[in-house]
């Protein structure tokens, strides 16, 4: 990847994890100890970077998460475990951190940067401080500041904000963006200042260029709902713009589409598929995503001295994983792992996290007015992307309490960690449900409360409890009757359970989302994401409806008639 050529009949040595030599002839190197692969034809690439990801939206460990890439050909990842610093704090970033060093491939942890995300707007079950941010810079495998989603508070010069990026930068470490505003003016450029060095919010190629001409890295991610490579990458493919300003990455990938699809590979597969030349593609997922991270020297190439991270495949188009290789050893061949990811002993304080306060009955989840009906604001999902928009609604009122019609469901918000009892309500459209239904989620991007989507209030409680007692995960009801459940009992976000059978669960889930009527592309994603209050236009949290055109609360109502 150092000049992007394809070397024919070269050959490679590797001592001590690290490659030793490479060129036309490695015949000097081989001992009588030495172990020697036959590429027999085949292409050596460099092992796969994830520029920008979260563990936790794959509902496994750091352990389990490897174990389920590492056939994929990923040997490298930058993490940013916000999801469980929102649940909690720095002691759930060391546990993430602690069995992330704990893997035969490379996981650096971003610390997270905004816990709450938007202050004022949201609760949390705890709240990441400057002098954490400076604590954790400290630690070994911390490679940066994970995404500035407080992006006004960047703008405006929050002091919070403005010391957590200054403690970064004293420590020589990259500082990672999320500017999710459509305003690429003088906001834009004031947030670029700040500090943020990348970005994966873009969705269009206008989002790429802004952010590469002004010195960024263009992230472009391809995840289990975010398809925002193929509107971004014609930058490069027509725009003609230098290739070394872009990154591939996932940032959230469930389990299933782990198991079923690959990870960086699909990304890399998918780049080339939108025009991208496949080296330009490997380009983008091997040596920019290290080199802006300042680890060229360690990770991304095939070059002496750098850590032996390396994959065989026989088709740079197609990409099969057929071996790979990381720090000298083979971990994974033809899609079979072959080494041990160990796990750390997770405490029952990261095990016991839903704290409800009560057990919730319909009631809890009845919206009411003195009006004979009500124009409601109402959440707008939009298939593959993280945006919502903001929609009205006109709703029927009946013996007071105000009801969803016409795609128009129920949406609350279930505050979990401090046992309150709280439930914010409001309304949702998109997802299609029909009869009766509801499901419930303890993965809540990024406070990580509980979000209860439904058509029943009823059935809304009961799957709500379930997950009480459950200690966390999702399920879902139709008809009175449970019809899927994902148990999450880590922090209400991932199990210890190897990927496939997660993806099992998984899989079940979509199945029952789609049986109460949502045809959407993974829609999952879109109701984890509900309640994530820096990300436009409405959302939900524990202190009601968000506007986040404006970052601040708004009423339910436009108005009553």
């Amino acid at each position: 990847m150092q000049t992007r050529e394809v070397l024919d009949g070269w050959q490679v040595a590797v001592s001590c994890g690290r490659f030793a030599y490479v060129g036309p002839d490695a015949s000097h190197c081989i001992g009588p100890n030495t172990q020697i692969i036959d590429a027999a034809g085949r292409y050596l690439v460099p092992g796969l970077c994830d520029g920008h990801m979260h563990i936790e939206s794959g509902m496994l460990t750091p352990a389990e998460f490897a174990a389920a890439v590492i056939p994929h050909g990923t040997t490298t990842m930058f993490t940013d475990p916000h999801e469980i610093a929102n649940v909690l704090g720095l002691d759930g970033v060391r546990m993430m951190h602690d069995e992330a060093l704990m893997q035969p491939v490379n996981i650096y942890t971003q610390m997270p940067s905004c816990a709450p995300s938007a202050p004022g707007l949201e609760t949390t079950g705890f709240e990441i401080t400057a002098q954490d941010v400076a604590q954790a810079m400290s630690w070994d495998g911390i490679i940066g500041l994970g995404e500035m989603m407080n992006f006004p508070g960047v703008i405006n010069g929050d002091p919070q904000m403005l010391a957590e990026i200054a403690a970064t930068m004293k420590a020589g470490k990259t500082v990672g963006g999320h500017y999710a505003s459509p305003d690429k003016g003088i906001p834009f450029a004031a947030y670029v200042a700040g500090g943020p060095a990348d970005d994966h919010e873009g969705t269009a190629e206008a989002d790429a260029l802004a952010r590469v001409r002004l010195g960024m890295k263009s992230m472009m991610r391809l995840g289990s709902a975010w398809y925002d490579v193929e509107s971004q990458i014609t930058a490069v493919t027509e725009k003609g713009l230098d290739p070394r300003n872009f990154i591939l990455c996932t940032d959230d990938c469930m389990a299933g589409t782990l198991v079923n699809d690959g990870h960086m590979n699909r990304v890399v597969r998918h780049a080339i598929d939108c025009g991208c030349d496949p080296l330009i593609a490997l380009q983008m997922a091997t040596i920019n995503t290290a080199t802006h991270f300042g680890l060229e020297r360690e990770l991304g190439s095939i070059a002496p001295g750098r850590r032996a991270d390396v994959i065989l495949t026989s088709d740079l188009r197609t990409l099969p994983i057929e071996h790979v290789i990381a720090r000298g050893l083979t971990v994974a061949v033809n899609g079979k792992i072959t080494v041990d990811c160990p796990h750390f002993d997770w405490p029952d304080t990261a095990r016991q996290t839903v704290h409800l306060g009560k057990v919730l009955t319909d009631a809890d989840f009845e919206i009411t007015s003195d009006a004979t009906q009500v124009t409601a604001k109402v959440i707008g999902v939009v298939e593959n992307q993280a945006p919502t928009e903001a929609l009205t609604a006109t709703l029927p009122v009946t013996d007071g309490i105000v009801n969803g019609q016409g795609g128009v469901c129920q949406i609350a918000l279930v505050e979990r960690h401090r046992a309150t009892g709280g439930v914010t309500n409001g309304f949702v459209s998109g997802f299609g449900y029909t009869g009766a239904m509801a499901m419930a989620s303890t993965v809540a991007h990024d406070s990580h409360h509980m979000i209860v989507v439904g058509t029943d209030r009823a059935m809304m409680a009961a799957a709500a409890n379930r997950l009480g007692q459950v200690g966390g995960g999702v399920s879902i009801w139709k008809d009175g009757v449970e019809i899927a459940l994902v148990k999450l009992p880590i922090a209400g976000l991932m199990s210890d359970r190897p990927a496939a059978q997660v993806a099992a669960d998984a899989d079940r889930m979509v199945a029952a989302m789609a049986d109460c009527g949502c045809t959407l592309n993974n829609a999952y994603m879109q109701h984890s994401l509900l309640a994530l209050v820096v990300i436009p236009a409405l959302r939900i949290s524990d202190l009601g409806l968000v506007d986040v055109t404006e970052f601040e609360i708004t009423p339910l109502f436009e108005d009553t008639q």
